[in-house]
């Protein structure tokens, strides 16, 4: 990724800075906090904010407890699913493939799995899968890693029953004032 400079948000990120969803109070604690952390590289602390817009509800939370807090959906990553469809992938029909499962793993087993995924997936996981989180993570782990100004992430969660994901954006810290010297 290239470098954007210091002070300011690289410009692809600009226009969509998760601030502007904050009320004022939450905009300067926000900013406090993404203070604190330009000095830091990646570790367990940093903060990942959870916005609750229905209640208007900001939680910082640290990224190493965020799996706690807010659990990703891991039951798509189940060894019987992923060697299913790996089996797919490399051509097989799906029958061919499941009774192969059930060979290697067991059809009790497979059962469980796509039963649990199911579940997971009538429950709403709202787009919050261990993949996504990861990805996450990852990202994070860049912006910090990064030369130039730190984020914050910004989980803005999902209304319990809608259909929709967690989103997530991203709080930069507002660009320096340039000051003028007269020589």
């Amino acid at each position: 990724m290239p470098h954007h400079g210091s002070g300011s948000a690289p410009p692809s990120q600009a226009c969509h800075d998760g601030r502007t969803l904050l009320s004022s109070s939450q905009r300067q604690r926000t900013d406090g906090l993404l203070a604190q952390q330009q000095g830091y590289g990646w570790q367990g602390e940093l903060p990942v904010l959870l916005l609750e817009r229905c209640w208007l509800r900001l939680e910082p939370v640290s990224v190493q407890s965020l799996a706690r807090v807010l659990p990703p959906d891991a039951s798509g990553a189940a060894p019987e699913l992923v060697r299913f469809r790996d089996l797919k992938g490399s051509g097989l029909e799906a029958c061919l493939a499941e009774q192969l499962c059930w060979q290697e793993f067991g059809r009790g087993a497979v059962q469980q799995a796509l039963r649990r995924y199911w579940s997971a997936q009538e429950a709403g996981n709202h787009g919050w899968t261990l993949d996504r989180y990861l990805a996450f993570l990852a990202e994070y782990r860049h912006w910090m890693e990064a030369d130039g100004p730190k984020p914050i992430p910004l989980v803005v969660l999902a209304r319990s029953g809608a259909p929709e994901p967690h989103r997530i954006e991203w709080c930069w810290p507002s660009p320096t004032p340039m000051r003028h010297t007269d020589s």
